[in-house]
């Protein structure tokens, strides 16, 4: 609550300006400066504020003095739901996606960008110089008008260089190689597309895929979903306060690092394994056509040879072991499509077991990955959707966070009121 002036007015409750910024986000209108007009004109949030009308100034630091708050009270709502006992499968599905910021492409400076950038400049400028060189030499033929104009551009052209060259060396200096202008915290994001990447925020949700509630949310500017794993995993489990929790995820987010950290924390991952080796393409046996036997620590290859442990060779980390059989690959057939060197040489993660046992949970659920794309990537397309081609309004990390906290606590309570009915849904939260 705010303390007012001594000759100020009457400050607004701010359960007044949280429920107005609800009703701007469940009717997509959630604009500063259209909630007020809203305010002062439409019956339904005349109603809904005790016909007081703040203006857009003070509905929008409401949103940006009160994240913390406002992502409090998106969290408290799951609590709501937990304690209606609506997350009973211990099941989450996890996915992440790109939202773009307000900050435009031509406003974010990588390396690559500038360098090419500069390269434009420097053709555009080495293209007026010899425009000019040729108005000289034509004399009187060419109006000065023209010349006056080509020698207006060369000047601007040298100084967007100017500004590329200090654009540059901030680059350098930059963590990540990454500045952003307009948006200091939004980064450039590559998407599934070709020549499609956005300047924005990977927006990472974790739905129960039963009743389609987001559980758990967070923003992040990292353009991967492969540290994010354990993270929002935990988020997760501790929302739905589940001794043990199922993960639902793509291939985006394998790491056995990540698996490995899951590790008796409760959070039971379950996604496909990521094969980048590229030997499928080539005709190769991929890694799954080997089989391990645990009992005896070797493998059989295809050819059916066994594949024993080598301590000849240890991997300089420490972590893998090697397996090999040297008289096996010299005599066998298949050799050609099994590697490309003189024997095969096989590695296995000393953890590996903890990806096996990955494998076993997703062979268990055939449908995992049909429920996990239904589920979460039904809700992506509905909010962006809701949101349209601006996704957010706020600038920084900070408000980004408060603004999708916003969202998704309107989500879930259109879905609250799809299942519950809003009569039932305002008893259960005044209880």
């Amino acid at each position: 609550r705010f303390e007012p002036a001594a000759t100020g007015r009457p400050a607004h409750d701010p359960a007044t300006l949280l429920k107005l910024h609800l009703y701007g986000y469940l009717n997509r209108v959630p604009w500063s400066r259209r909630l007020e007009r809203e305010a002062q004109r439409t019956i339904e949030v005349m109603w809904l504020t005790g016909r007081l009308a703040p203006d857009h100034k003070t509905i929008a630091n409401f949103r940006r003095d009160n994240g913390p708050a406002i992502q409090a009270a998106c969290r408290q709502f799951v609590v709501l739901c937990r304690d209606l006992q609506l997350f009973t499968g211990a099941t989450v599905a996890l996915d992440g996606s790109k939202f773009k910021a307000v900050n435009n492409r031509d406003r974010n400076c990588t390396m690559a960008k500038v360098a090419k950038r500069l390269e434009q400049v420097e053709a555009s400028i080495a293209r007026y110089l010899a425009a000019l060189d040729r108005a000289d030499r034509e004399g009187s033929d060419v109006p000065e008008a023209r010349t006056q104009r080509i020698g207006e551009k060369i000047a601007a052209l040298r100084r967007q260089m100017a500004f590329l060259r200090e654009m540059q060396a901030q680059v350098e200096t930059a963590d990540d190689g990454q500045v952003s202008l307009t948006d200091p915290d939004a980064r450039s994001m590559a998407t599934s597309g070709r020549g499609t990447g956005i300047v924005g925020y990977n927006v990472q949700i974790a739905v129960d895929p039963e009743r389609h509630l987001v559980v758990a949310h967070e923003v992040v500017n990292e353009g991967h979903d492969r540290t994010q794993l354990v993270p929002m995993g935990d988020r997760a489990k501790q929302a739905t306060d589940a001794g043990e929790i199922v993960v639902l995820a793509d291939r985006g987010y394998y790491s056995g690092d990540e698996v490995l950290a899951c590790e008796g924390t409760g959070i039971l991952p379950t996604m496909p394994r990521a094969d980048t080796s590229g030997r499928a393409k080539k005709g190769l046996f991929v890694r799954a056509d080997f089989v391990y036997d645990a009992a005896a620590d070797h493998y059989v290859c295809p050819a059916g040879a066994v594949l024993t442990k080598s301590n000849a060779r240890s991997d300089r980390h420490g972590d893998i072991d090697h397996y090999r059989n040297l008289d096996a690959c010299h005599g066998c057939a298949m050799r050609a499509r099994c590697t490309t060197e003189k024997f095969k040489r096989f590695k296995r993660w000393k953890h590996e077991a903890v990806l096996e046992a990955m494998q076993r949970r997703l062979d268990a659920m055939p449908d995992a990955m049909a429920v996990r794309r239904a589920t979460v990537e039904h809700f992506f397309g509905t909010l962006k959707a809701w949101m349209g081609s601006t996704p957010f309004l706020t600038k920084g990390l900070k408000g980004v966070r408060t603004e999708m906290s916003l969202t998704i606590l309107a989500y879930n309570v259109k879905r609250m009121i799809c299942l519950f009915g809003a009569t039932r849904l305002i008893q259960a939260i005044r209880a």
